[in-house]
């Protein structure tokens, strides 16, 4: 049996997430205002403070690198287990503007390889391979 009202929450967090995709886009326009970098130029060379706009740039590009297979684990694999897989948007989408602290992006991949095991999960629990839910039985997932 497929928890249908559950997986609202699901479709809550893949919305949550395009704002937040939308917020690192604005900051990047911001950023080529302030620091006067021009489109189609990526990054600025500028050695004062080309590295702050670089940041700003790469916080949005490093999201939209690891966005298509987000939204698809997202969506695929809470169809089986919509309370697992929202409260990892929390550890995915932790924008990384500081490259001191680029080991949170550590923490994103590890999030993002749960949420493609439990898309792998649910498609073993579609095909019988398993049993959906939590139960104690033989075969199960968790």
């Amino acid at each position: 049996m497929l928890p249908a009202e559950e997986y609202g929450f699901v479709l809550l967090t893949g919305a949550a997430s395009f704002v937040m995709v939308l917020h690192l886009a604005i900051n990047v326009g911001k950023a080529r205002k302030k620091y006067k970098v021009e489109y189609p130029t990526m990054y600025s060379t500028d050695p004062e403070n080309g590295h702050i706009f670089n940041c700003i740039q790469r916080a949005h590009q490093n999201t939209l690198e690891v966005y298509p297979p987000f939204l698809f684990f997202l969506a695929v694999g809470g169809v089986y287990h919509p309370h697992t897989d929202g409260p990892r948007l929390k550890l995915v989408n932790l924008p990384r503007t500081d490259p001191n602290k680029r080991y949170r992006g550590g923490v994103a991949s590890l999030a993002l390889f749960a949420l493609m095991g439990t898309t792998v999960c649910s498609a073993f629990q579609h095909l019988g391979w398993v049993r959906p839910g939590l139960g104690s039985g033989s075969k199960s997932c968790h």
